[in-house]
Order: C-alpha cells, then sequence, then structure tokens
C-alpha cells in the first residue's frame, strides 16, 4: 500500500485502527475522511496522524486525487461518489480484507461467524472453545476489537486461530476472506434501510463463504440453505430436523447426525436460540480439528454474554431478563421462541424500517402483556392490535418495568428485548440495559 494515494473514509473505532496499521507500515500518501470535523477533532487527529491530513465536508472532492478508498463499516459502498469512484478505476476496500491478505500466506486459520442474530454469542463462544482446547487464539471484529488492531497488539505473531465476528457492512468490503470455516447462522430484517432487500441483505452476508473451505449453515433457514456452494464442504445444523448437528426435541440431546454427544441441559446459555449458537460453535471448531470431547467439556464452562438474554435476578416468583442486544425483530422472536415460559415483554426505539408482524405473531401465544417504550412504539403496537396482543405505551424504561412487574405472574418471565435501536432514548444498548437493572433493583 505504500505507493498508492490512500483515503481513509470514517474515523470511529475502525478507521482509527486504519490509520494506526498505516502508519505502522510507513505508508506515506494517506489522509483522513469524515463528513464533518470539529476543530477539536482536527487537533486531535493532527496529534495522532501528522502525516496524514485529516478532510471533510464533500467525499466526492476527498476521493479527487485517490487511488484507493478503505472504507469504515459505517458508510455504504453504495453512495453515489463512491461508485463513481471505481467506475474511474479506484479500488476499494476494507479493514478484514487487508487483514486476509495479511494472513493469506501464514499458518494462521480463521474461523469468521455472521447472521442477523446470534453473532457475538456464537463468535464468544468459539473463541472460549479454541482457547480452551490450548489454541493461541485471536477475537475481533464487530465483536469489539477492531482486526487490525488485533493484528498490531500481536506485533507480527502468528496466532492459531482468529475468530471474526462479520457483519454485513464489513462483509461489502471483503472479496476473499478464505477462512478455514465460515457460518451463516440465520437471516432476518435488519438494515433494511441500507440494502435494497432481504435477499440483497441475504447476497452480502454471502460473501463470508467466499475462498472458505468449510461451511456451516442453518438447514432451518431457507436464506442460509440457498448459500451452500457445491465446491465447498458443507455442513448444516438445525433445531427441526436430523442434520450434521442437531438437537433432538424428543430426547433433549445434542447429536451429530445418528449419535448423542451431550445434552441441552448441559448448555449454560438459556434459549433455543443459543442451542442453535452452541451447534454452529461446535460445528466451527471441528471443522479445525478440535476433539469433540474437549469441545463438550469446555461448552459447560461458557457463561455467556451481558445484555444477551442475561438474568438480571428475581423477585415475587418472575425472572428478569436484560436482552438489550436485541435490537432487531429477528433477534426478539429468537429470544421469545427460545423461552418456555409466559413472557411480559418490554420492546420499542428505533425500528430502523423493519416489519414488526413477525414479533406480534410470536406474541400471539407467549405474551401475557408488552409495554412499549421510544420513536417507533406506535408501530410495534399496530401489529400488537392487528394480532390482539395487549399492549400499553409507557413513557420512559422505569415505568415500563414497574407495569410489567405488576402485569406478571408467578411463574413469568420479564423480557426486556426491544426489537430496536436504542439511540432515541439511550446512549446505546449497554445503557438501556443498565437503566433496565436499576429499575429492576429499585423494585
Amino acid at each position: 500500500m505504500n505507493n498508492q494515494k490512500i483515503l481513509v473514509a470514517g474515523l470511529g473505532s475502525t478507521g482509527l485502527s486504519i490509520l494506526r496499521y498505516l502508519d505502522h507500515i510507513g505508508a506515506s500518501q494517506v489522509a483522513a475522511y469524515d463528513e464533518q470535523l470539529t476543530a477539536e477533532r482536527q487537533a486531535e487527529l493532527a496529534t495522532l496522524f501528522p502525516l496524514f491530513p485529516a478532510l471533510s465536508g464533500s467525499l466526492k472532492t476527498a476521493l479527487a486525487d485517490r487511488t484507493t478508498l478503505i472504507l469504515s463499516p459505517g458508510i455504504s459502498r453504495r453512495q453515489p461518489e463512491i461508485r463513481e469512484f471505481e467506475q474511474r478505476g479506484g479500488v476499494v476496500t476494507g479493514d478484514v480484507a487487508i487483514l486476509a491478505d495479511l494472513l493469506r500466506d501464514q499458518r494462521d486459520r480463521i474461523l469468521a461467524i455472521t447472521g442477523s442474530n446470534g453473532k457475538t454469542t456464537t463468535t464468544s463462544l468459539v473463541g472460549h472453545l479454541c482457547q480452551q482446547s490450548g489454541l493461541d487464539t485471536v477475537v475481533a471484529g464487530n465483536i469489539g476489537t477492531p482486526v487490525l488492531d488485533a493484528w498490531l497488539q500481536r506485533q507480527g505473531k502468528s496466532a492459531d486461530v482468529w475468530v471474526l465476528e462479520l457483519s454485513s457492512f464489513q462483509l461489502e468490503t471483503t472479496p476473499c476472506l478464505a477462512a478455514a470455516a465460515a457460518a451463516c447462522l440465520n437471516i432476518s430484517e435488519d438494515h433494511l434501510n441500507r440494502y435494497d432487500d432481504l435477499l440483497d441483505y441475504a447476497r452480502t452476508k454471502d460473501q463470508i463463504f467466499n475462498g472458505c473451505r468449510t461451511q456451516i449453515l442453518n438447514a432451518d433457514d431457507p436464506f442460509c440453505r440457498a448459500m451452500h456452494r457445491p465446491e465447498q464442504q458443507t455442513r448444516y445444523f438445525s433445531l427441526a430436523q436430523a442434520a450434521d448437528y442437531w438437537l433432538d426435541p424428543v430426547s433433549g440431546s445434542l447429536k451429530q447426525r445418528d449419535s448423542d454427544f451431550m445434552a441441552q441441559s448441559q448448555i449454560p446459555l438459556q434459549g433455543n436460540h443459543n442451542t442453535a449458537n452452541a451447534l454452529a460453535a461446535i460445528a466451527l471448531c471441528e471443522a479445525i480439528g478440535i476433539p469433540r470431547s474437549e469441545l463438550v467439556q469446555h461448552i459447560q464452562t461458557f457463561q455467556g454474554l451481558p445484555h444477551r438474554v442475561e438474568k438480571i435476578g428475581a423477585k415475587d416468583g418472575v425472572v428478569y431478563i436484560d436482552d438489550s442486544k436485541g435490537t432487531n425483530v429477528g433477534a426478539t422472536v429468537a429470544a421469545i421462541a427460545g423461552l418456555p415460559q409466559k413472557i411480559v415483554l418490554i420492546a420499542g426505539g428505533q425500528g430502523k424500517g423493519q416489519d414488526f408482524a413477525p414479533l406480534a405473531a410470536v406474541l400471539q401465544t407467549k405474551a401475557r402483556a408488552v409495554f412499549l417504550i421510544g420513536e417507533d412504539a406506535p408501530k410495534i403496537a399496530a401489529e400488537l392490535t392487528a394480532h390482539n396482543v395487549p399492549h400499553q405505551f409507557c413513557d420512559t424504561l422505569p415505568q415500563a418495568v414497574a407495569a410489567a412487574h405488576a402485569a406478571a405472574q408467578t411463574g413469568d418471565i420479564v423480557l426486556l428485548s426491544p426489537a430496536c435501536a436504542s439511540y432515541d432514548m439511550f446512549k446505546g444498548y449497554a445503557h438501556r440495559a443498565q437503566v433496565f437493572k436499576e429499575a429492576f433493583e429499585q423494585l
């Protein structure tokens, strides 16, 4: 990259990690870009990267004399300015593609995970299983640590395995990941303000399999089944049918084809959706040769992640569960369907253009009551009304928690799973979870 005239667009955590990498390798013809930069931010960037000018304003102008554009995930590749740049021969790439190139000729293996829901839990579980099995393991990507920061932290040291959580945004700029094994967990409505439709979104997810040796696919999801590539080894997981890895609902056993290998009750994570995540994780780890006996042993020591179907306590015979990371309809539907008890649901926020009908449909048989907050509460309410699901509007989350407590009966679950983003009322999903927990403690 030293001879290329590079623009790094988007200066969040990923963009800064790209600049750190370019600085490390001695790239000189680099500029940083964000649409808006305050004087304070300009000064900060000048201190961090004195050789890299920071540009703002028109992206078209910033691209005028550049040959390579490295995009942060928050910027869509489909902007007219970027399409025009590519049409005149400009190269568009991203941080994950750069990492894939760095690892191409090394012994490092990549295990990659995408999907609408369950990515972070599955990625964390795979990382845990690899580490506990004695592999030198890096966990990075959409899960938190940008991949190039993770590479820099190792100072050139090779790893046994890189476990990467990848969003559709990251995959837009990753033409060939060349993973040892990759999984698509599921496809449901999300980010449809960025993609033409659900099929367009699924096609972007499908790029995770470019150059892949082993595909791990959800046999219960038609979009995932359609990703099958005959030239690659494929392993399927399922909650509904016999497959390479599946849950037998009669016996409660996890099976590989006809053989039981552990009881569902041994998985410390709540809900059938987490059983699906565990099956995918086992399939990924076995694809790189980790013995099943070790995987069965280590999966029982995994305690899950905060804000993902996390039990925060119980009061008066009612369990309270924080699933604030459930920011789309598919995630919330999975959480509800995976819990056997009656649900008192707290939902709402910024819906990102989603269809809430599937949420209303699953609540018809599972909901004791629903309490709605946030910007798109009326849209959710319209679907709940059409499906005869009882619901009520609340001005604040603490008000919703108090109302849910009053409505719940012994044995019920009060579930915060908003099916929406949080930024209309909170700093993020973690802040929303904090307010939920504090409201529970005040009951």
